[in-house]
């Protein structure tokens, strides 16, 4: 029987692509013991072109413990592929060996008992002596950084990015693209990207006014590697001011602008582009279609949703390759270039174990200075767990469970909303809960948490609304992060039902009552996108009520019913 590998490998000949992963490699070792930084980083250099891609960062200089998702769930034409499989089902796909370190890495199962045996992954120190042996085989690799990268830690929030600006300057990356960047403001990011030493790139950054593609931001960048002219396309985020508040980079529009990237990249073959490379931060099924309806791009190189595949997906002759988050993975691809045409490739998705990869001492030593100002906030400790805090996923989490218990806590509410948000690390039960970990869950610069009246009609309008953002089955109307996070509050969900039909069932579990819909309720929530939010930072909330509490557990949550997965 011909098995899975064979099939892939078989369908790409059949289009005069031939491809394959180096991820069994390390996918199958057996025991931690057996991981070792040479097993991790081999690599037999293919072809003539190298690339290296790193996104979604949000600001993890240093290693963390980060779960995979248990509930990621597809619609429409996605529903049941990649990356909409999780636990078992992936491992089963990919062949992964339980209790084996990519279990540990790639799934979410077992995973407080894993992580005491494998460590902490990423640190952005380890990332670079990856990068380094990747350009000591190939020293003219392109390293392209896909977004999300200055925000999402204490440092980065109390110096507006500079500490994330100076650690990647110094990884010397050729090009990036961007999100949750916008967030510090337009005149911020104007001064960043001025002084960058490397492309800003984003084909979808429009001027507002003029509808035009803004000055600050290269369409795309050429590059000649390996005898090849490359052209490397950016995407930024399409659905800034949805997902974000508009009022912070009002000059700016943003969009999936499809017909303008066809443009882009007939432009650059025109210009002779001999491989087309988007560095985008779609997510992963935006990309898909995007691959499918404009012709001609050879590598898409995927941000946002924060998946992590250890084979890249083909989409007719294009291969999209995605590189996880919080500086968990590396992806190296090289790329075989003849005669204007892509006709083959080797990938390999590179897990950054922390104990195993040593760390750059040029990088450690500036990663240090970065945070030696801030050391003794972020180290305070303000309180402990019992129960393993993660955030990751289509709903609640246990890290959003916590800070919905402290919104209505701590602002006297009997419902609480947190934004599904897919940033931020994980604790073990039994670790201390510091002041850095509170921020890496919540740092953003429009964190006021508002205490307001909603009518039991609104909730539901608010619910079906972010619901058809995540569940629409046409990818580009999947305009935001993960569901809404609620508390004090249950619901079921039809994920099949169109929109303004999936919610109902909503229960004020305080009560055990039905939700009226005419009825006020008290709510407490944080990062409202409308200018001029009242109230205190959710930091600040989220550490009262964990001062209070002095240990934190946190049951599992079985308030939201899930329908039509």
């Amino acid at each position: 029987m011909i098995s899975r590998r064979d099939f892939l490998q078989t369908a790409m000949a059949a289009s005069a692509i031939w491809g394959a992963s180096a991820y069994g490699n390390w996918g199958r070792l057996a025991a931690q013991q057996a991981l070792t930084q040479d097993q991790l980083l081999e690599f037999d250099t293919f072809g003539n072109v190298s690339l290296i891609h790193i996104t979604d960062i949000h600001a993890q200089l240093k290693p963390i413990y980060f779960r995979e998702p248990e509930v990621n769930l597809g619609v429409g034409p996605n529903k049941g592929a990649v990356p909409h499989l999780t636990g078992a089902d992936f491992r089963k796909l990919y062949g992964i060996e339980d209790g084996s370190p990519s279990q540990y890495a790639l799934t979410y199962d077992d995973f407080s008992a894993l992580a005491r045996a494998y460590g902490r992954m990423g640190g952005l120190d380890r990332v670079a002596t990856v990068i380094n042996a990747i350009r000591a085989a190939r020293p003219d690799a392109l390293l392209l950084d896909g977004g999300d990268t200055w925000h999402g830690s204490y440092t980065c929030h109390h110096t507006q990015g500079q500490d994330m600006v100076n650690v990647m300057n110094a990884l010397r990356p050729d090009a990036m693209t961007f999100h949750w960047e916008f967030t510090l403001g337009s005149d911020r990011v104007r001064e960043i990207v001025e002084g960058l030493p490397f492309a800003a790139l984003g084909q979808n950054i429009f001027d507002a006014e003029w509808d035009e593609p803004a000055e600050l931001f290269e369409p795309y960048r050429f590059f000649e590697r390996g005898g090849v002219r490359i052209a490397v396309i950016g995407q930024a985020f399409p659905y800034m001011p949805i997902a974000n508040p508009g009022w912070m980079f009002p000059e700016y529009s943003f969009g999936i602008r499809d017909q303008h990237m066809q443009e882009m990249v007939e432009e650059v073959r025109a210009q002779g582009a001999e491989l087309v490379v988007l560095l985008s931060h779609n997510g992963f099924d935006v990309d898909k279609k995007m691959a499918a309806q404009v012709k001609g791009i050879d590598v898409i190189l995927s941000g946002h949703t924060h998946d992590a595949l250890p084979e890249p997906v083909l989409v007719g002759e294009t291969i999209i390759v995605a590189s996880g988050s919080n500086g968990k993975f590396v992806s190296r691809v090289d790329l075989d270039v003849r005669d204007g045409r892509m006709m083959g490739f080797r990938h390999r998705l590179i897990p950054v174990f922390s104990d195993v990869i040593a760390p750059d001492p040029e990088i450690a030593a500036l990663i240090d200075e970065q945070r030696a100002p801030y050391a003794d906030k972020l180290a305070e400790v303000i309180g402990q767990t019992d129960s393993l805090l993660y955030r990751r996923g289509n709903f609640n989490g246990s890290w959003d469970d916590l800070i919905c218990d402290a919104l209505m806590s701590e602002r006297d509410a009997e419902i609480a909303m947190s934004p599904g948000v897919r940033w931020g690390p994980s604790l073990l039960p039994g670790q201390d809960i510091t002041r850095e970990d509170i921020f890496n869950v919540t740092s953003m610069s429009y964190g006021a948490a508002y205490r307001t009246e909603m009518t039991g009609e609104y909730l539901k309008i608010v619910l079906e609304d972010v619901g058809d953002n995540i569940f629409n089955p046409d990818p580009y109307y999947q305009q935001g992060g993960d569901m809404v996070r609620v508390g004090g509050l249950g619901y079921r969900i039809d994920i099949t039902k169109p929109q303004g039909e999936r919610i109902s069932d909503m229960t004020l579990l305080r009560s055990g009552e039905a939700i009226d819909p005419a009825r006020s309720y008290t709510v407490a929530g944080w990062a409202s996108v409308n200018e001029g939010t009242e109230g205190p930072q959710i930091w600040d909330v989220v550490e009262n009520h964990i001062r209070k509490q002095k240990t934190v557990s946190i049951p599992p949550n079985q308030s939201v019913t899930v329908v039509g997965a």
